[in-house]
């Protein structure tokens, strides 16, 4: 028996046609493995009818794209050039609409905390319901991911929440090292798994021997801007959005160099509960792990902590809050 051909109308054909349209013009997965051009740009950008801050602007086979950002919720996009109104400014304090939006908030409390040596920029509690910001540093490390922690992640939420929200600061000389880890951490993304938000951590993520103020990005010779931009463009090839926050390494800056940081559009984010340390986590804190092998401490710290509030993350009394959200508080 013949089976029956589905039939497809004009209709249908020009629905497809303008869903991939509309689909290219926020880029999500794409990789972008021929970027040229890759430039700091602030701008007004104007894309359906909402106002972002454009930060960088850069060229992939042909095609202009803006990385911007949503002024209110801190989110990160790759925006089709062509597919948006672009004014151009000269900073970043420029964009009309910048100055009483939740971005210029975080600067002014990044601002309020960038004279310490160690843990400077947004480190305090928040929001104030029960649970904490979970932030896993990726540095670069021969040792293998640390899948424990997402699997035992999965086991302590089964049956109470679908999306796991997690920051992952990623280092350069880390992606370089653990493709096949990365890709593990991008398919639970797409599975729908976690919702990551993946943290500009440095290219190189140097480290030495030397006292903490000649160390890490205040040792001697250090390109920051290499750095940062560096890891932007790799994070992009693997079809990773970076997102509007930094980590430094060590948690170790400068007033000048969070300046720095600033300056490009960044909102350093440090720690008030970094578990190999010793630091207990409170509710709403930005608890800090490395997954990369090197910290069992922290990583059994935090296997515990999961332990002990069992029964408040079954009755989600307990949460993972999602590093934006925790910005509107």
């Amino acid at each position: 028996m013949k089976q029956k051909r589905q039939r497809f109308s004009f209709k249908h054909i020009y629905l497809v046609i303008l869903f991939v349209i509309l689909a290219s013009d926020v880029i999500y997965a794409q990789r972008f493995e021929h970027i040229v051009d890759y430039q700091v740009n602030f701008a007004n950008v104007s894309y359906k009818g909402k106002q972002y801050v454009g930060i960088r602007s850069f060229q992939d086979q042909g095609q202009n794209y803006v990385l911007s950002v949503d002024p209110i919720t801190l989110e990160t996009y790759v925006l089709n050039r062509n597919a948006c109104k672009i004014v151009a400014v000269t900073s970043i304090e420029k964009v009309p609409y910048f100055d009483s939006s939740l971005y210029m908030k975080s600067f002014k409390h990044v601002r309020s905390n960038e004279q310490v040596l160690q843990d400077a920029g947004i480190d305090f509690p928040f929001p104030k319901e029960r649970g904490i910001n979970l932030t896993i540093d990726l540095c670069p490390s021969h040792k293998p991911l640390d899948k424990i922690v997402f699997e035992t992640l999965f086991v302590a939420f089964k049956g109470v929440e679908n999306s796991l929200p997690v920051a992952i600061s990623l280092s350069g000389k880390w992606i370089l090292n653990h493709e096949t880890d990365l890709q593990w951490l991008i398919n639970l993304q797409n599975k729908g798994l976690l919702t990551i938000t993946w943290i500009n951590h440095t290219y190189n993520h140097k480290v030495n021997k030397d006292p903490l103020n000649h160390n890490f990005l205040l040792a001697t010779g250090t390109d920051v801007n290499y750095e940062v931009i560096a890891n932007e463009k790799l994070m992009l090839s693997k079809g990773i959005v970076p997102s509007v926050f930094f980590r430094f390494p060590g948690l170790v800056s400068s007033n000048k160099i969070i300046e720095q940081v600033l300056s490009f559009g960044l909102i350093p984010v440090g720690s008030d509960a970094w578990l190999a340390k010793g630091q207990h986590a409170k509710d709403g804190s930005i608890v800090l792990i490395h997954a990369n092998g090197n910290e069992e401490i922290g990583v059994q710290d935090f296997i515990q902590l999961l332990k002990s509030e069992q029964s408040n993350i079954k009755s989600k009394h307990w949460i993972l809050h999602d590093l934006h959200e925790g910005f509107q508080y």
